[in-house]
């Protein structure tokens, strides 16, 4: 794959994310010349290794990490005031630029609120069983449920007029502390004029930043400049089309680009499909591949499996082939980008699922039920495996045989050629691939 011979581009996750998209948008923001987080919020964890320094990235977009670059987030995306200057100020303390030539945010993002993030709290501590989503608890799910509902919702815009936004906090406040009470009998109260008190000063803090987005990239876009859209999540967790109801709360598919940055579909010339050699799971929900031995436990330690954003281990699964084809009919890469194919290294053995059974009928898509997916058998396949460390190689030329055939699988069973692998976290730890044969 030639970096250089991508048009506008966007890098989608095909698991449930976690796939590794932070490196791979790391990656590419070198041949762009803006890099655009278009949904999510601070749930997003994307981890950056640049030399011997980690970077994790929750709500600015990955190229912020390279000079040249501006970094636009835009009005599908959903604000955390206080995470997003903190992430601003740790940033600086690590001598990274951050100023209003490298960052833009949109004023039509909405807001999150501390109320918020202790909504998100309560609703998840009082669901049962099956009930809990396995959220991360950031206040992504009622802020956006705000932006639905219309009548409680701030967008980054509304911070700009005190006397409507004291107005509006004032309404807002009262019903929250009323539905915390009455529905979770909780005592915890907000204040109005505090929050209102606090966003403004927030709200100075980024005036520089804040603009129309939509505007702006289509100025971008006019004068000839490439522009990344990295996607938050992965396609599996997408509110529409994922293993509802254990999803997130946007729409982080290739359709969520347009309708989050506020751009036509057909700008999108490349769409880079992000997957791990294995599946990994965060919180609740389906995950028929799931690994609860220490093969699971190994591949975890290798691979650094924890969440970016909670520290929470991943639940840890062979490759599921099921879910990834059906992510790809949502996204139609035209190139993949596996990574983690080193952590598989040692195995004698790697299992891939091919498909399902349920009841004695073979299930070759994903089903929409996902108690039904529950309850699924995964059928697997198994392939030789590998023994050599992976972390050295650069061509694919030079891969084992045997992992070459397990990389090639995986392009013919998702239908899209993979272009690169990542050999371990590193920037160079990477092999860009023009030919698989």
């Amino acid at each position: 794959m030639r970096f250089d011979r991508l048009g506008h581009t966007c890098v989608i996750g095909l698991q449930w994310g976690d796939e590794g998209k932070g490196k791979v948008v790391d990656l590419l923001t070198e041949h762009f010349d803006a890099s655009v987080r278009y949904s999510g919020g601070a749930n997003a964890g994307h981890t950056v290794l640049v030399g011997r320094e980690k970077f994790a990235l929750h709500q600015l977009p990955s190229g912020i990490l390279r000079e040249g670059v501006l970094n636009i987030i835009t009005g599908g995306t959903v604000i955390d005031p206080a995470v997003l200057l903190g992430e601003i100020a740790s940033l600086r303390d690590r001598g990274v630029r951050v100023d209003a030539n490298r960052l833009r945010i949109s004023d039509r993002a909405h807001v999150v609120f501390p109320y918020h993030r202790r909504e998100d709290v309560l609703a998840e501590g009082a669901a049962r069983g099956d009930g809990k989503i396995g959220t991360t608890a950031r206040g992504i799910g009622p802020c956006y449920a705000d932006k639905m509902n219309r009548h409680r919702a701030i967008r980054i815009c509304d911070l700009y007029r005190p006397a409507k936004l004291r107005e509006r906090l004032s309404a807002i406040v009262a019903h929250k502390n009323a539905l915390m009470r009455s529905v979770y009998s909780s005592d915890e109260t907000f204040d109005a004029a505090k929050l209102a008190d606090e966003y403004m000063e927030f709200a100075g803090q980024l005036r520089s930043f804040v603009c129309d987005t939509t505007v702006l990239l289509a100025e971008l876009a006019k004068a000839g400049k490439r522009i990344l859209f990295e996607g938050a999540q992965g396609a599996l967790l997408d509110i529409d089309h994922g293993t509802y109801p254990y999803v997130t709360s946007s729409s982080c598919t290739g359709g969520g680009v347009a309708s989050g940055a506020g751009v036509s579909s057909a700008m999108l010339q490349s769409r880079i499909g992000v997957i791990k050699a294995y599946s990994t799971r965060v919180g609740s929900g389906p995950f028929p591949t799931e690994l609860r031995d220490g093969v699971g436990d190994t591949i975890r330690e290798r691979g650094g499996e924890y969440g970016t954003t909670t520290g929470r281990p991943r639940r840890i699964g062979w490759l599921d082939l099921v879910a990834a084809r059906y992510a790809a009919l949502l996204v139609a890469p035209t190139h993949l980008a596996l990574l983690h194919l080193d952590t598989l290294s040692g195995f004698e053995h790697v299992h891939i699922c091919t498909a399902y059974r349920y009841g004695g009928e073979l299930l070759n898509t994903l089903p929409a039920d996902a108690y039904l997916l529950e309850e699924v058998e995964p059928i697997f396949e198994t392939l030789p495996g590998w023994n050599s460390d992976l972390r050295g190689v650069r061509r694919f030329a030079d891969l084992p045989e045997t992992a070459k055939a397990f990389v090639r699988r995986i392009s013919s069973e998702i239908g899209a050629p993979v272009g690169l692998i990542g050999v371990g976290p590193e920037r160079d730890q990477t092999i860009l691939v023009e030919d698989m044969s």
